[in-house]
């Protein structure tokens, strides 16, 4: 094809594109107001606040129709096109699990010490509510903020339990449900809460070593899941220097390029899978 006509072609499927984009965009603005609702509250669990967050989507949305467009019209590779749409939609959701997994590992983490400094402070004679303010104001971040919020909720007028059941359901963590209820138990029905928090965070000291013991153990078969998942485009460099030609046919064929594209897939699938088995979950 000649420059002229590229360039023609180039032209009208900018055309083609704009004039989708505003007949659809009354259906495209719904659609980001759903997905800007999931994602917001995915963050507002983090504590994280984006104010372009509608903008970050819809550059992300309509990169991913550029995409699409691009692949399929100007090189000619419908196949390639969708793939790079299935890839390209979940990512900003696997960011987000990867967000809060993060986010969660480092409350686990720091959760033991917590417990510790408010054994202590309850030792001293402080009040669970005066030991709770002195979490929110000496932990680490990120078990710091949810400390906060939990003492903000509580000086607004709710209930010390309506504050710690709305953490328990927000963190989703064993170790924080665990400590909830040790905190629960023993303000309606008395006891040393102090021994009671220091046993659960001796607990929670053994959980996190197991886990760190099972993520040493399996630290060699995370790397083999990830050479495994590097290795078929390596594989598939060197057979196209040994054999461009047929090599050359996976990309411009059809059922080449499916082949392809079923093989991309379940190669991110298995890498997302080993991952999730490999997992330390006690």
């Amino acid at each position: 094809m000649s420059t002229p006509d590229t360039l023609l072609l180039s032209t009208l499927m900018g055309i083609a594109v704009g004039v989708a984009s505003w007949m659809s965009r009354d259906w495209v603005s719904r659609m980001i107001d759903l997905i800007e609702a999931d994602v917001r509250k995915k963050l507002k669990a983090m504590r994280i606040v984006a104010p372009r967050l509608r903008m970050y989507l819809s550059s992300w949305i309509y990169l991913m129709v550029i995409a699409l467009v691009g692949l399929w019209f100007g090189y000619g590779n419908p196949v390639f096109a969708f793939m790079a749409v299935a890839l390209m939609g979940p990512f900003p959701w696997y960011l987000l699990r990867r967000m809060a997994e993060r986010r969660r590992l480092k409350i686990e983490d720091q959760l033991a010490g917590s417990m510790t400094t408010l054994a202590g402070a309850i030792r001293a004679g402080l009040s669970l509510a005066q030991a709770l303010e002195i979490l929110a104001e000496q932990s680490p971040s990120p078990i710091r903020l949810e400390f906060q919020h939990m003492v903000g909720q509580y000086s607004m007028g709710k209930t010390l339990q309506e504050t710690l059941l709305e953490a328990k359901q927000r963190l989703q963590s064993e170790n924080f449900s665990m400590f909830a209820a040790a905190m629960l138990a023993s303000r309606e029905s008395g006891g040393k809460l102090n021994e009671t928090v220091e046993r659960i965070a001796d607990s929670v000291r053994e959980f996190q070593r197991l886990e760190r013991k099972i993520e040493s153990e399996t630290a060699q078969a995370r790397k083999s899941a990830l050479y495994m998942a590097i290795a078929p485009p390596v594989i598939l460099l060197v057979y196209y220097f040994v054999d461009p030609v047929n090599t050359g046919r996976l990309f411009s064929t059809l059922p080449g390029q499916i082949m392809l594209s079923v093989a991309i897939l379940l190669n991110v699938s298995a890498w997302l899978w080993s991952r999730s088995i490999l997992a330390a979950d006690i």
